[in-house]
């Protein structure tokens, strides 16, 4: 998917930290689904997103730390995880008393050397 030259829209919510000079906050759903219908791919943590995307019928990337992409995920995407050592023991609890550590996800190396395919 070469599309290092793309422009890049970034979601989320307020009080998110802005990644991107275009940063779109809190969108309603209606919007979200025409923004991964007119995006090539989309890139996402585990969450509602990718789950909209698969609704949608989108291909993306998705980010994945302590949630298991063998439950969670849809193997249409492209599901990157870091180690299964950071899996959570108990899959069916709430996260979110999870602590959030960086180290638990993919590099951004990698996520670039799925982009360059």
């Amino acid at each position: 998917i070469a599309m290092i030259d793309e422009p890049i829209i970034q979601v989320g919510i307020e009080g998110e930290k802005q990644l991107v000079p275009d940063f779109r906050k809190n969108l309603p759903i209606t919007e979200l689904r025409k923004l991964i219908q007119e995006c090539r791919i989309w890139i996402s943590c585990d969450s509602f997103f990718q789950h909209l995307g698969w609704d949608e019928g989108k291909k993306g990337i998705v980010l994945w730390s302590v949630s298991d992409p063998l439950i969670y995920g849809h193997p249409e995407n492209i599901n990157l995880l870091a180690d299964k050592k950071y899996l959570a023991e108990n899959q069916f609890l709430w996260w979110e008393f999870v602590e959030h550590r960086n180290e638990r996800f993919v590099k951004p190396k990698i996520v670039l050397e799925h982009l360059k395919e």
